[in-house]
Protein backbone atom coordinates (compact mmCIF):
# COMPACT_ATOMS: atom_id res chain seq x y z
CA UNK A 1 0.00 0.00 0.00
CA UNK A 2 2.94 2.31 1.10
CA UNK A 3 4.07 1.42 -3.06
CA UNK A 4 1.20 2.41 -3.98
CA UNK A 5 0.52 5.50 -2.35
CA UNK A 6 3.81 6.88 -2.81
CA UNK A 7 3.24 6.11 -7.02
CA UNK A 8 0.56 7.68 -7.11
CA UNK A 9 1.59 10.84 -5.53
CA UNK A 10 4.79 10.63 -8.16
CA UNK A 11 2.31 10.15 -10.80
CA UNK A 12 -1.36 11.64 -10.66
CA UNK A 13 -1.13 13.96 -7.13
CA UNK A 14 0.06 16.15 -6.72
CA UNK A 15 2.94 14.62 -9.07
CA UNK A 16 3.13 14.72 -12.64
CA UNK A 17 -0.30 14.65 -13.93
CA UNK A 18 -1.77 17.27 -11.57
CA UNK A 19 1.56 19.44 -11.96
CA UNK A 20 1.47 19.17 -16.05
CA UNK A 21 -2.31 20.10 -16.42
CA UNK A 22 -2.12 22.57 -14.17
CA UNK A 23 1.40 24.04 -15.19
CA UNK A 24 -0.18 24.19 -19.06
CA UNK A 25 -3.41 25.61 -17.96
CA UNK A 26 -1.75 28.47 -15.75
CA UNK A 27 0.50 29.03 -18.78
CA UNK A 28 -2.95 29.63 -20.79
CA UNK A 29 -4.30 31.44 -18.68
CA UNK A 30 -1.04 33.93 -18.35
CA UNK A 31 -0.79 34.14 -22.14
CA UNK A 32 -4.59 34.73 -22.26
CA UNK A 33 -4.12 37.86 -19.55
CA UNK A 34 -1.27 39.00 -21.40
CA UNK A 35 -3.38 39.17 -24.79
CA UNK A 36 -6.14 41.27 -23.49
CA UNK A 37 -3.62 43.84 -21.84
CA UNK A 38 -2.45 44.26 -25.72
CA UNK A 39 -5.92 44.60 -26.87
CA UNK A 40 -5.83 41.43 -28.72
CA UNK A 41 -8.09 38.20 -28.57
CA UNK A 42 -5.30 35.84 -27.53
CA UNK A 43 -5.04 31.92 -28.29
CA UNK A 44 -7.65 29.52 -26.14
CA UNK A 45 -6.74 28.97 -22.57
CA UNK A 46 -5.67 24.56 -23.48
CA UNK A 47 -3.06 26.29 -26.15
CA UNK A 48 -0.48 25.11 -24.15
CA UNK A 49 -1.40 21.68 -24.06
CA UNK A 50 -2.29 21.87 -27.90
CA UNK A 51 1.14 23.24 -28.33
CA UNK A 52 3.09 20.19 -26.32
CA UNK A 53 0.49 17.55 -27.91
CA UNK A 54 1.40 18.51 -31.53
CA UNK A 55 5.45 18.47 -30.52
CA UNK A 56 5.12 15.16 -28.95
CA UNK A 57 3.63 14.50 -32.78
CA UNK A 58 6.35 15.65 -34.31
CA UNK A 59 9.48 13.73 -35.58
CA UNK A 60 12.21 14.19 -33.26
CA UNK A 61 15.49 15.16 -35.34
CA UNK A 62 19.08 14.93 -33.67
CA UNK A 63 21.68 16.86 -34.69
CA UNK A 64 24.64 15.00 -36.62
CA UNK A 65 27.39 16.84 -33.79
CA UNK A 66 24.90 16.74 -30.62
CA UNK A 67 25.55 13.82 -27.78
CA UNK A 68 22.41 11.70 -28.57
CA UNK A 69 21.94 10.35 -24.88
CA UNK A 70 22.59 13.66 -23.22
CA UNK A 71 20.03 15.63 -25.57
CA UNK A 72 17.30 12.93 -25.33
CA UNK A 73 17.44 12.40 -21.64
CA UNK A 74 18.30 16.12 -20.66
CA UNK A 75 14.85 17.41 -20.69
CA UNK A 76 13.15 14.12 -19.35
CA UNK A 77 16.13 15.10 -16.11
CA UNK A 78 14.26 18.31 -15.93
CA UNK A 79 10.87 17.04 -15.81
CA UNK A 80 11.64 14.86 -13.69
CA UNK A 81 13.67 16.98 -10.70
CA UNK A 82 10.14 19.49 -10.80
CA UNK A 83 7.47 16.42 -10.60
CA UNK A 84 9.79 15.06 -7.17
CA UNK A 85 10.15 18.99 -6.35
CA UNK A 86 5.82 18.82 -6.40
CA UNK A 87 5.79 16.47 -3.69
CA UNK A 88 8.07 19.17 -1.28
CA UNK A 89 5.59 21.94 -2.29
CA UNK A 90 2.10 21.61 0.38
CA UNK A 91 -0.94 22.76 -1.04
CA UNK A 92 -1.99 24.40 1.84
CA UNK A 93 -1.63 21.76 4.48
CA UNK A 94 -1.22 18.42 1.89
CA UNK A 95 1.85 17.47 1.54
CA UNK A 96 3.97 14.04 0.96
CA UNK A 97 7.51 14.97 1.54
CA UNK A 98 8.38 17.48 4.65
CA UNK A 99 11.27 17.33 6.86
CA UNK A 100 13.57 19.32 9.01
CA UNK A 101 15.34 21.01 5.71
CA UNK A 102 12.46 21.18 3.16
CA UNK A 103 14.18 24.81 1.99
CA UNK A 104 17.52 23.44 1.09
CA UNK A 105 16.17 20.35 -0.82
CA UNK A 106 14.13 22.82 -2.61
CA UNK A 107 16.67 24.64 -3.67
CA UNK A 108 18.56 21.40 -5.20
CA UNK A 109 15.75 20.90 -6.97
CA UNK A 110 14.60 24.44 -8.32
CA UNK A 111 18.76 24.02 -9.40
CA UNK A 112 18.65 20.85 -11.57
CA UNK A 113 16.32 22.17 -14.37
CA UNK A 114 18.58 24.94 -15.25
CA UNK A 115 21.91 22.97 -15.33
CA UNK A 116 20.07 20.60 -17.65
CA UNK A 117 18.89 23.48 -19.99
CA UNK A 118 22.83 24.50 -19.99
CA UNK A 119 23.94 20.77 -20.24
CA UNK A 120 21.10 20.09 -23.28
CA UNK A 121 22.50 23.48 -25.21
CA UNK A 122 25.71 22.44 -25.18
CA UNK A 123 25.22 18.56 -26.04
CA UNK A 124 23.69 19.84 -29.42
CA UNK A 125 26.48 21.41 -30.59
CA UNK A 126 25.03 24.60 -31.75
CA UNK A 127 26.63 27.79 -31.19
CA UNK A 128 23.36 29.59 -31.07
CA UNK A 129 22.47 26.76 -28.07
CA UNK A 130 26.09 27.74 -26.97
CA UNK A 131 25.35 31.12 -26.17
CA UNK A 132 21.71 30.27 -24.76
CA UNK A 133 23.37 28.19 -22.34
CA UNK A 134 26.74 30.30 -21.35
CA UNK A 135 23.49 33.15 -20.86
CA UNK A 136 21.91 30.50 -18.85
CA UNK A 137 24.66 30.26 -16.78
CA UNK A 138 25.08 33.54 -15.93
CA UNK A 139 20.56 33.75 -15.52
CA UNK A 140 21.52 31.27 -12.55
CA UNK A 141 24.19 32.87 -10.45
CA UNK A 142 22.18 36.05 -10.53
CA UNK A 143 19.13 34.89 -9.46
CA UNK A 144 20.17 32.38 -6.97
CA UNK A 145 22.03 34.54 -4.38
CA UNK A 146 18.75 36.88 -3.67
CA UNK A 147 16.49 33.26 -3.59
CA UNK A 148 19.17 31.91 -1.19
CA UNK A 149 18.63 35.32 0.99
CA UNK A 150 15.09 35.19 0.61
CA UNK A 151 15.22 31.54 2.16
CA UNK A 152 17.26 32.65 5.27
CA UNK A 153 15.05 35.77 6.22
CA UNK A 154 12.24 33.35 6.27
CA UNK A 155 13.80 31.25 8.39
CA UNK A 156 15.37 33.16 10.44
CA UNK A 157 11.99 34.83 10.82
CA UNK A 158 9.86 31.83 11.34
CA UNK A 159 12.23 29.86 13.68
CA UNK A 160 14.19 32.56 15.64
CA UNK A 161 17.61 32.21 16.28
CA UNK A 162 17.33 28.76 14.88
CA UNK A 163 16.30 28.78 11.47
CA UNK A 164 13.74 26.61 10.17
CA UNK A 165 13.41 25.66 6.82
CA UNK A 166 10.54 23.42 7.30
CA UNK A 167 7.36 24.31 5.07
CA UNK A 168 5.35 22.43 7.37
CA UNK A 169 6.27 24.62 10.46
CA UNK A 170 6.25 27.97 8.24
CA UNK A 171 3.37 27.04 7.09
CA UNK A 172 1.72 26.61 10.99
CA UNK A 173 3.99 29.35 12.23
CA UNK A 174 2.09 31.73 9.69
CA UNK A 175 -1.28 29.73 10.75
CA UNK A 176 -0.83 31.34 14.25
CA UNK A 177 1.06 34.46 13.84
CA UNK A 178 -0.23 35.79 10.01
CA UNK A 179 0.49 35.31 6.76
CA UNK A 180 4.34 36.45 6.22
CA UNK A 181 2.74 39.22 4.18
CA UNK A 182 1.16 41.34 7.26
CA UNK A 183 4.87 41.52 8.56
CA UNK A 184 6.22 45.18 7.47
CA UNK A 185 9.67 43.41 7.76
CA UNK A 186 9.05 40.32 5.18
CA UNK A 187 7.56 42.73 2.63
CA UNK A 188 10.95 43.36 1.19
CA UNK A 189 11.71 39.73 0.89
CA UNK A 190 8.09 39.01 -1.14
CA UNK A 191 9.16 41.29 -3.51
CA UNK A 192 12.53 39.63 -3.75
CA UNK A 193 11.15 36.50 -4.96
CA UNK A 194 8.06 38.04 -6.88
CA UNK A 195 11.47 39.11 -9.03
CA UNK A 196 13.04 35.66 -8.98
CA UNK A 197 10.02 33.86 -9.93
CA UNK A 198 9.77 34.60 -13.66
CA UNK A 199 13.46 34.33 -14.05
CA UNK A 200 13.35 30.94 -12.63
CA UNK A 201 11.14 29.98 -14.77
CA UNK A 202 12.71 31.60 -17.48
CA UNK A 203 10.05 34.07 -18.87
CA UNK A 204 10.14 37.73 -20.36
CA UNK A 205 12.01 39.76 -18.98
CA UNK A 206 14.31 37.39 -17.93
CA UNK A 207 14.44 35.18 -20.57
CA UNK A 208 17.67 36.28 -21.87
CA UNK A 209 18.69 32.42 -22.45
CA UNK A 210 16.00 32.07 -25.18
CA UNK A 211 15.77 35.03 -26.38
CA UNK A 212 14.25 34.16 -29.55
CA UNK A 213 14.83 37.96 -31.67
CA UNK A 214 18.70 37.37 -30.80
CA UNK A 215 19.67 33.88 -30.48
CA UNK A 216 17.31 31.70 -32.74
CA UNK A 217 15.45 30.20 -29.69
CA UNK A 218 18.93 30.14 -27.59
CA UNK A 219 19.66 26.93 -25.64
CA UNK A 220 16.51 25.00 -27.33
CA UNK A 221 17.48 26.63 -31.24
CA UNK A 222 18.16 22.60 -32.19
CA UNK A 223 15.41 20.81 -29.85
CA UNK A 224 12.32 19.40 -31.87
CA UNK A 225 9.54 16.75 -31.21
CA UNK A 226 9.32 15.13 -27.52
CA UNK A 227 12.45 16.59 -26.01
CA UNK A 228 11.35 20.60 -26.96
CA UNK A 229 7.51 19.59 -25.76
CA UNK A 230 9.41 18.62 -22.36
CA UNK A 231 11.14 21.33 -21.93
CA UNK A 232 8.14 23.31 -22.79
CA UNK A 233 6.20 21.56 -20.30
CA UNK A 234 9.19 21.98 -17.33
CA UNK A 235 8.80 25.88 -17.96
CA UNK A 236 4.97 25.36 -17.23
CA UNK A 237 5.84 23.27 -14.30
CA UNK A 238 7.93 25.53 -12.95
CA UNK A 239 5.66 28.45 -13.15
CA UNK A 240 3.13 26.39 -11.43
CA UNK A 241 5.40 25.53 -8.45
CA UNK A 242 7.10 28.79 -8.57
CA UNK A 243 3.54 30.42 -7.79
CA UNK A 244 3.23 27.49 -5.03
CA UNK A 245 6.30 27.93 -3.32
CA UNK A 246 6.02 32.04 -2.71
CA UNK A 247 2.32 31.29 -1.45
CA UNK A 248 3.69 28.67 1.12
CA UNK A 249 6.19 31.08 2.09
CA UNK A 250 4.04 34.57 2.68
CA UNK A 251 0.43 33.05 2.18
CA UNK A 252 0.76 30.28 4.47
CA UNK A 253 -2.26 29.48 7.05
CA UNK A 254 -5.14 30.18 4.29
CA UNK A 255 -6.63 26.36 4.07
CA UNK A 256 -9.79 25.41 5.19
CA UNK A 257 -8.63 21.61 6.16
CA UNK A 258 -10.31 20.20 2.94
CA UNK A 259 -8.32 18.90 0.25
CA UNK A 260 -10.55 20.32 -2.81
CA UNK A 261 -11.55 23.75 -1.54
CA UNK A 262 -7.74 24.34 -0.56
CA UNK A 263 -6.62 22.99 -4.16
CA UNK A 264 -9.04 25.52 -5.46
CA UNK A 265 -7.98 28.26 -3.14
CA UNK A 266 -3.80 27.09 -4.33
CA UNK A 267 -4.90 27.35 -7.98
CA UNK A 268 -6.45 30.94 -7.22
CA UNK A 269 -3.21 32.05 -5.21
CA UNK A 270 -0.90 30.96 -7.82
CA UNK A 271 -2.76 32.78 -10.87
CA UNK A 272 -3.14 35.45 -8.35
CA UNK A 273 1.17 36.00 -8.33
CA UNK A 274 1.48 34.78 -12.14
CA UNK A 275 -0.38 37.64 -13.24
CA UNK A 276 1.82 40.03 -10.76
CA UNK A 277 5.36 38.65 -11.38
CA UNK A 278 4.77 37.25 -14.73
CA UNK A 279 1.96 38.58 -16.97
CA UNK A 280 2.40 42.37 -15.90
CA UNK A 281 6.36 42.59 -16.45
CA UNK A 282 5.73 40.39 -19.87
CA UNK A 283 3.19 43.17 -20.73
CA UNK A 284 5.45 46.64 -20.11
CA UNK A 285 8.98 45.42 -19.40
CA UNK A 286 11.52 44.71 -22.31
CA UNK A 287 14.04 41.90 -21.82
CA UNK A 288 17.10 42.85 -19.96
CA UNK A 289 20.23 41.95 -21.08
CA UNK A 290 22.25 39.72 -19.60
CA UNK A 291 24.64 42.39 -17.97
CA UNK A 292 21.67 44.57 -16.29
CA UNK A 293 20.38 41.41 -15.51
CA UNK A 294 23.17 40.06 -13.20
CA UNK A 295 23.31 43.64 -12.07
CA UNK A 296 19.54 43.96 -10.91
CA UNK A 297 19.58 40.77 -8.98
CA UNK A 298 22.18 41.71 -7.20
CA UNK A 299 21.40 45.06 -6.07
CA UNK A 300 17.61 45.29 -6.59
CA UNK A 301 17.01 41.38 -5.03
CA UNK A 302 19.66 40.81 -3.21
CA UNK A 303 18.96 43.92 -1.31
CA UNK A 304 15.51 43.40 -0.43
CA UNK A 305 15.89 40.23 0.63
CA UNK A 306 18.87 41.18 3.01
CA UNK A 307 17.21 44.02 4.29
CA UNK A 308 14.25 41.44 5.43
CA UNK A 309 17.07 39.00 6.40
CA UNK A 310 18.40 42.17 8.66
CA UNK A 311 15.30 43.01 10.28
CA UNK A 312 14.79 39.34 11.28
CA UNK A 313 17.93 38.88 12.27
CA UNK A 314 17.10 41.99 14.94
CA UNK A 315 14.39 40.55 15.72
CA UNK A 316 11.57 42.41 14.13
Amino acid sequence: MVFVSGLFHLLVFPGFLFLSAAGLLLAGIDRKLLARMQRRIGPPLAQPLYDVLKLMGKETIVPAGANEAVYRWAPVVSVASLTVLALFIPVFGFHVFSGDSDLIVILYLLTIPGVALVIAAFASGSPFAGIGGSREIVTMISYELPLILVFLAVARKTGGAELCFSLQEIIAWQAGNGSLLTHVTMLPAAAAMLLVIPAEAGLHPFDVAEAETEICEGALAEYSGTPLALFRMSTSMKMLLMAGLFTALFLGGLGTGSLLPDILIFLAAAVGVTVVCMTLPHAVCARLKIEKLFRFFWTWGAGLALLSLVLAWCGL
